[in-house]
């Protein structure tokens, strides 16, 4: 599945460089536009973050996303600056699909480990981004100033006991970059993690890029930049996912 995702700080489209918020570029977009085409074009789920959020929860974007809830059809996942059961409880009353949980599920394992059991795995994705080095796939969090002693695969296991079923997946050192995804690493972590719908994040610049994580056996390919700087449509992106 194609995801189109859109970052929002101080209520603009955004994207960061490597997570740097001293490294961004924001885009003057016409997002109701993007939802109609995306909605014509058959895009089945569409990911948002709240950067601003993300970095002060009392910053919280509420208002936008109310407003981008009430013109699209299409389900959205969101993430940023989700931290309480209450914030969990505010966006699902908003009509969101699904919530991304990223640091605190490496902060809080306990708490996120009862969120999936009380809203249910489907509802819930968990987002690891990763630092590899050595090929160790350690696990940073804190909008990726700190890197833990957390690997991935920990923290899959961890979490599979309560039926985790998503997965947003990143390595950090792609994202923002246009330079390519790191296929090896989702070829082996769908291989190990059967169970997982793996959401690849990261990197993705041109088409060919979508038809090779098409075959690491990924469930979904999230694209951010390259759709906003027009580097493929979103019409092709679509037809190499169902043709590959």
């Amino acid at each position: 599945m194609i995801i189109p995702a859109f970052d929002f700080l101080e209520g603009k489209a955004v994207r960061l460089y490597q997570g740097n918020y001293l490294d961004k570029k924001f885009y003057n977009i016409d997002l109701y536009e993007h939802f109609i085409k995306y909605k014509n074009k058959g895009v089945k789920i569409i990911h948002l973050v709240d950067l601003s959020g993300a970095k002060n929860s009392e910053k919280r974007q509420l208002k936008l996303f109310k407003n981008i809830i009430s013109y699209t059809k299409i389900p959205i996942q969101i993430g940023g600056g989700i931290r309480t059961e209450q914030d969990i409880n505010t966006l699902f009353e908003l009509g969101f699909k699904r919530v991304v949980i990223g640091s605190l599920a490496i902060i809080n394992k306990i708490e996120v480990k009862k969120w999936l059991k009380i809203y249910g795995s489907s509802k819930i994705v968990l987002a690891l981004d990763i630092n590899i080095i050595n090929n160790e796939k350690k696990i940073l969090i804190n909008g990726w100033l700190k890197e833990t002693n957390s690997t991935l695969e920990e923290i899959i296991d961890f979490f599979s006991v309560e039926n985790l079923k998503h997965v947003l997946c990143t390595d950090i050192s792609k994202d923002g970059t246009l330079s390519g995804p790191n296929i090896t690493l989702y070829k082996e972590i769908v291989k190990k993690f059967k169970h997982i719908k793996f959401q690849a994040s990261g990197g993705i610049s041109s088409i060919s890029d979508i038809f090779d994580l098409k075959k690491t056996g990924v469930s979904s390919v999230i694209i951010g930049r390259s759709l906003l700087e027009k580097r493929f449509t979103i019409k092709e992106a679509l037809e190499c996912w169902q043709n590959e």
